[in-house]
């Protein structure tokens, strides 16, 4: 969970901690004023006091906020405090009898939702351990209730199995609502990932394709007269007489020339892609292959490793040069971004919904956020020899048939990128 999203929740919990106290505050005073009593009963001070402590400790809270205490721990700190909160407001309001022991319940999903099933089930351990030493500190009569509710007497020694009984049930309810709260938080944050980044590809490619559009029509208009212009230094080339200078610099117009040819090539591919001569291929196969071909590419000395970990049954349907196209790029990045050495990682599974998911994972450099932003940008490069549409091309290509390109980085730890190509099943041709 980012950082931002924990402290926005963490706020909310404390706005909801003092709404509570005040609801208390004020149903405590129209039960008192329906009870008929001139003056304040010491069970109701009790409620008072607990809930002018309740906002106390949320401004507390507040303020702790501002230090550079882990939002984590913060988090583990106030759900952990409201589990004591709970006990004492159900012991103030007749222990056994209390109607209040729903409250761990509520402080349960309030920790699912900030640090998801470890967090919830840490509280519902913390409040089913509270719970039941109450339970037993009542039952051998070392500590009794404020105040019985509806004229409850508490427990006595006869109710042994009582207590076994509302203890298993406090105890089951606990772990039941961790488990559940936890899996839909669970859900909701992986449902509001996938959003964000569809949201993000949706941009990337509405930018995208203007940028496209005008390079489209800027590239043929480069390319042509830059053939005539190769043609005509060829022929003076052949025709002049033997100048060793004026060789060399033909040389140079000419070499300089098809570089910037192969240039505009590269980006009339990033603005129109080819749609190539698209067949069902065997994933598994393809990548083996071109792995190999990679590995032998980098030289024996190299300290890079790649390991795979590959689905037999993956098919896609995409034109095998445009596959190792996209993945000589990958690959060439994740290895560029290890001069050291380290591992590159080569694994794809069939997805539930019947996606082909091919994963390449290196354990290099990393990119802030700022360049992760902008990597499939084009002429977006951190190399210092570099055009930068490697990747804008790679992204174009796979975007070209149906599928879509996910990046994941942390500074220093390595960074992931993540292809996902509608399944074709069949027989590869």
């Amino acid at each position: 969970m980012h950082g931002n999203d924990l402290t926005r929740k963490l706020r909310w919990l404390m706005r909801f901690r003092v709404l509570f106290a005040v609801v208390l505050v004020g149903s405590t005073s129209l039960v008192r004023i329906w009870s008929g009593g001139p003056e304040p009963a010491i069970p109701f001070l009790y409620i008072y006091g607990f809930s002018a402590g309740l906002t106390f400790l949320s401004f507390c809270y507040y303020l702790f906020d501002f230090f550079c205490m882990s939002q984590r721990v913060m988090a583990y700190v106030q759900v952990l405090g409201d589990t004591v909160a709970v006990s004492f407001i159900v012991f103030i309001t007749g222990g056994s009898a209390s109607a209040f022991s729903f409250l761990y319940l509520i402080v349960i999903i309030c920790a699912s939702m900030l640090l998801m099933r470890q967090g919830s089930l840490v509280t519902a351990t913390a409040g089913s351990l509270q719970y039941g030493v109450m339970l037993d500190l009542e039952y051998f009569r070392i500590i009794e209730p404020i105040f019985k509710v509806n004229g409850a007497e508490g427990l006595t020694a006869p109710d042994g199995l009582q207590v076994l009984y509302r203890l298993m049930i406090t105890i089951l309810a606990c772990y039941a609502v961790a488990i559940l709260s936890s899996f839909l938080a669970e859900q909701e944050r992986k449902a509001k990932r996938e959003l964000q980044q569809m949201e993000a590809h949706m941009h990337r490619m509405e930018k995208l394709a203007a940028i496209g559009e005008m390079a489209a029509g800027l590239a043929h208009e480069i390319k042509n007269p830059l053939a005539s212009l190769s043609g005509a230094v060829q022929m003076l080339s052949e025709d002049s007489a033997c100048d060793p200078d004026a060789d060399a610099l033909m040389h140079i117009v000419l070499r300089e020339a098809d570089r910037l040819s192969n240039l505009v090539s590269d980006f009339l591919l990033f603005a129109k892609p080819s749609k190539g001569k698209a067949r069902i291929i065997h994933l598994t196969e393809s990548v083996d292959e071109l792995i190999l071909l990679f590995s032998k590419g980098l030289g024996e000395d190299s300290n890079v490793r790649i390991e795979t970990r590959l689905n037999a049954n993956a098919t896609v349907k995409i034109d095998p040069g445009h596959l190792k196209q996209i993945l000589w790029n990958l690959l060439l990045n994740a290895a560029d971004a290890m001069p050291e050495g380290g591992t590159i990682k080569v694994s794809s599974c069939l997805l539930k919904d019947g996606d082909v998911s091919l994963r390449i994972s290196d354990t290099g450099c990393g990119m802030p956020p700022e360049t992760v932003s902008n990597i499939f940008d084009p002429f977006f490069t951190t190399k210092p020899h570099g055009v930068g549409l490697g990747l804008s091309i790679v992204h174009q290509l796979i975007t070209s048939y149906g599928g879509r390109l996910f990046v994941q980085s942390t500074p220093e730890a390595g960074s992931v990128f993540t292809l996902r190509l509608p399944p074709h099943p069949g027989d590869p041709a």
